[in-house]
């Protein structure tokens, strides 16, 4: 494993949170994302005390240096409907609060899909949505982590101005930070197939956004070529991007 770069995967929380640290140690991670609750409904109970014991009592043996959680796929903090993006803000809240309790650092989220209002009116929302969560949650050490996207359909997140103009237009801007997903940078048009492509891409995020703001790399191969904004994973070396670049990533 290269030296002085955490190295992980997304485990399962099946059979409750703790479990995801042992599969995590299984397979000798050094990082681990899961998922605070399941990934594919608006709302779950709240985590009970001796599973925040348990999770925290395997955190504490110290293998693990970063664990960090996902925002279920549901919401959608652009959402034009507005029951929709009410569930939307609650969940996240409920989830960041989750991820709080287990003390993990950030809480990756898509921002959202704009559904034809565009873009402008797309990323307004997302800032109030966001402005509604984080107002609400005063306390919490988690911060939102904004993940790249591929740009399909009307999904915002796709190009580093949109994040840029999130950040920069939330009251909070200290509470939100970038995950950036190769696949989706790739598919959205930033060429990091070659060593220059990502030194390009990497100084362009820098410029726009700030490398401060990186938390955490998704590292994901591409099914689909550059640009083509679909959002296809693929095992690492089998997709568009190929092997060496990320090797140089790695280094």
């Amino acid at each position: 494993m290269t030296k002085g770069i955490l190295l992980g995967a997304h485990m399962s929380i099946r059979g409750g949170v703790s479990m995801a640290i042992e599969r995590a140690r299984s397979i000798q991670c050094t990082a681990l994302q899961i998922f605070v609750k399941n990934n594919m409904q608006w709302f779950a109970r709240p985590l009970r005390r001796e599973e925040i014991r348990a999770f925290l009592d395997h955190v504490h043996r110290g293998e693990l240096l970063s664990i960090f959680g996902h925002a279920n796929y549901l919401i959608n903090l652009a959402a034009t409907n507005p029951q929709f993006r009410v569930n939307s803000i609650r969940a996240l809240s409920e989830e960041v609060t989750r991820a709080d309790q287990l003390q993990l650092p950030f809480l990756v989220v898509h921002p959202g899909a704009h559904l034809g209002a565009g873009e402008e009116a797309g990323l307004e929302r997302i800032v109030a949505s966001i402005d509604r969560v984080l107002a609400g949650l005063p306390k919490i050490k988690t911060r939102i982590a904004l993940e790249t996207t591929a740009g399909q359909g009307s999904c915002l997140g796709s190009k580093s101005e949109h994040l840029a103009y999130i950040i920069s237009r939330v009251r909070e801007p200290e509470r939100l930070c970038v995950c950036l997903d190769t696949a989706h940078v790739f598919a959205a048009g930033y060429d990091i197939s070659s060593e220059s492509s990502i030194r390009k891409t990497f100084r362009e995020f820098d410029r726009v956004i700030g490398r401060d703001r990186l938390v955490a790399i998704h590292l994901n191969d591409s099914k689909t070529a550059c640009g083509s904004r679909v959002d296809r994973h693929e095992h690492i070396g089998k997709g568009r991007i190929g092997l060496d670049a990320f090797r140089f990533i790695m280094r």
